[in-house]
């Protein structure tokens, strides 16, 4: 199960560098030191692209950071990318697939401390920490687009959620086993006697004239 949910900030070359790695890298940058801290396997990932403000794939951690300075992405501002996640893809969209922020972006619990025509204000900065609502509403509409017609959300629960449906099933189903009814030969079961009370001989009938 995921314990956290992020957002990766990046102009269009560093995400189509990512994308030509088949987002099995993730490139953060030295000032989120403490965030990239908190990334670990299993965490979920979605990835916006500045400028174009479109939402475009998401995918998972599949180890926590490590250093290294070897050069793979464009310096964004003075920022370099001295830490590296390994991830593996989840949905990835086609260009023509991308999902626009704006359509998205005001419905997020992340961008309410902002107004709702400055919701991209929201978004300034590399990695960003998400409520979990607002990751898997975004995903959601990826798969949408990403499965079309094969999409069926029912067969597929979000992710992260299945373990708890289930255990919530089970309670449930304990509840109903423990309200069930006894079955009748049970119920219909004469009460026990308290020990050491004798049984009663049945009362005889008094005798009839003339007997």
């Amino acid at each position: 199960m995921p314990h956290n949910f992020w957002m990766v900030v990046s102009n269009e070359k560093n995400f189509r560098i990512t994308q030509d790695m088949g987002f099995t890298l993730l490139g953060l940058k030295g000032q989120h030191r403490r965030k990239v801290q908190r990334i670990g396997s299993g965490d979920r990932i979605l990835f916006y692209v500045t400028h174009i403000r479109r939402f475009a794939a998401t995918a998972t951690a599949t180890d926590s950071y490590v250093e290294d300075a070897m050069p793979i992405w464009d310096k964004e501002g003075v920022s370099d990318w001295p830490y590296r996640v390994k991830t593996s893809p989840a949905i990835v969209l086609e260009d023509r697939q991308f999902i626009d922020a704006n359509l998205l972006a005001p419905r997020l619990d992340y961008v309410r401390r902002w107004p709702p025509e400055n919701w991209y204000m929201a978004f300034q900065g590399n990695l960003h920490l998400l409520p979990k609502n607002d990751f898997l509403l975004i995903e959601e509409e990826m798969k949408k687009l990403s499965l079309g017609a094969n999409y069926d959300p029912k067969s597929a629960p979000p992710i992260g959620e299945t373990t708890r449906r289930k255990k919530g099933g089970s309670r449930r189903g304990r509840s109903r086993d423990s309200a069930r009814p006894r079955p009748q030969a049970e119920a219909a079961s004469p009460p026990a006697r308290p020990q050491g009370q004798r049984r009663r001989a049945p009362a005889q009938s008094p005798p009839s004239p003339g007997g």
